[in-house]
């Protein structure tokens, strides 16, 4: 998890300062450092100097900076700011030009995120599982906060805020949760009727962060494959139920889904039951304990019967590029209307802000090529977003105080930015502060 937050981190760090770097070279504005990652108190794991600007890497993996020459940033040096400007640097170029520099690192991370996504899909293509499938091979198994609003298991839901639903993956797209008004169009012993979700059961999805789902495709009693950790224990492993048994019967009782298991067994906690499975061509009696908790310790195998019915679509090359600015713009859209939400109250950010752990989680705890450049690619977006804000210190801020300047026809007093400087840093160590402190809570407790 560490090693993929931090490569991603750095792919997207140093391009964004690149951004900024090469637009300032462009004008022929120096560039005194440029840093992957902070060099906090002055402690660097690398630095080299070439062609007057100072290479690096720096200790603390939260970001990183360019120091641009006569620029009131983040590092406050205000020494070069008493003495006449000088044709390299920044406050002598016009504010047209300081304004492209300011932008540079956004506009990179933009094109960035597209770049990824399509090439992503160029790549891997884009996997669906037909709805009509689903419909037609159990329908859906109801979690308990899905039961808990109407849902039940073998439903068939044919529509999501009254668009049909095509792709069953696209029912759990997170536009759908973002705002209220969420409803469900369902079929249930042929008669079709709508399921609405109530927005404190829309948030608390949204706020347990994946952990919490309505629903799912409903599965065959197909078994999971065993862990390949050795010291992985299970009733029915000790008992000799196999990965990819399909299991038939649990005391006489017929199984079709792997959702009545459980109703099968939870008056049998502590005692013995005989599973019938079918291996390959035979069938086979299994006697089997069910553990305290009334499990028997097996898991669904991923995808079931679904295995041969996902589709993947294939991009070429060119048609990629359209496809991934589509969808980088749905993940950015997911992010600003998320932020609207908070902004407004409603949504928790305790609940809904992830930091470093948070993030290094969602990219697992295995390496996936595909998994990591579509995160790489939505924090892109992501990272382009937040530095939009008009917070001083962020680039926000800076285009904000170049707009200011270009309808005024002059600059602002540099006290005046200085002090907007340092009141952006605070307001961004707090929230930095406050990100990690909840981050680090939620890590522990869950």
């Amino acid at each position: 998890m560490a090693g993929q937050l931090i490569l991603a981190l750095a792919i997207l760090v140093s391009l964004h300062e690149w951004g900024h770097y090469i637009a300032a070279r462009s004008f022929g504005i120096r560039v005194e450092k440029f840093f992957i990652f902070f060099d906090a108190w002055g402690v660097k794991l690398f630095s080299k100097k070439i062609g007057g600007t100072e290479w690096g890497i720096g200790w603390l993996p939260l970001g990183g900076y360019v120091k641009i020459s006569g620029m009131i940033d983040e590092s406050l040096d205000t020494d070069q700011m008493s003495t006449e400007p000088e044709n390299h640097e920044f406050r002598s170029k016009p504010a047209w030009q300081r304004l492209i520099v300011m932008i540079g690192g956004v506009t990179v991370n933009f094109i960035l995120g597209i770049l990824i996504f399509a090439l992503a899909l160029w790549h891997y293509g884009q996997k669906s599982l037909p709805n009509a499938k689903v419909l037609e091979k159990g329908g859906i198994e109801a979690y308990e906060i899905g039961r808990s609003i109407g849902l039940k298991n073998g439903d068939a839901i044919v529509s999501v805020k009254g668009e049909k639903a095509e792709n069953f993956l696209d029912l759990f797209n997170p536009i759908h949760y973002i705002k209220e008004g969420l409803e469900y169009g369902v079929i249930r012993d042929g008669k079709e009727f709508t399921v609405l979700v109530p927005d404190s059961t829309r948030k608390a999805i949204l706020e347990s962060r994946g952990s919490q789902k309505l629903f799912t495709y409903r599965q065959t009693a197909l078994v999971a494959e065993w862990p390949l950790d050795e010291s992985f224990t299970s009733g029915a492993k000790t008992a000799g139920i196999q990965g990819n048994d399909l299991i038939l019967m649990i005391d006489s009782v017929p199984i079709n889904f792997f959702d009545e298991i459980k109703g099968s067994i939870v008056s049998k906690k502590g005692k013995t039951v005989e599973v019938i499975v079918q291996r390959e061509s035979e069938t086979v009696a299994i006697n089997v304990l069910v553990d305290t908790a009334g499990k028997l310790g097996v898991g669904p195998a991923n995808l079931g019967q679904y295995k041969d019915d996902i589709v993947t679509e294939e991009f070429g090359f060119i048609q990629s590029f359209p496809a991934g600015y589509e969808k980088g713009m749905g993940q950015l859209k997911v992010n600003v209307i998320a932020f609207g939400e908070m902004f407004k109250g409603k949504l928790d950010p305790v609940k809904s802000v992830s930091g470093p752990v948070g993030i290094a989680k969602i990219f697992g705890a295995t390496w996936n090529w595909q998994r990591f450049w579509e995160i790489t690619g939505m924090l892109s977006f992501i990272l382009a977003f937040m530095n939009l804000l008009p917070i001083p210190a962020l680039d926000g801020g800076h285009v904000i105080f170049l707009l200011i300047e270009m309808v005024r026809r002059k600059p602002l007093p540099e006290k005046v930015m200085y002090y907007f400087q340092i009141v952006g840093m605070i307001i961004l160590f707090a929230l930095m502060g406050f990100i990690i402190f909840i981050d680090t809570f939620n890590a522990i407790f869950n």
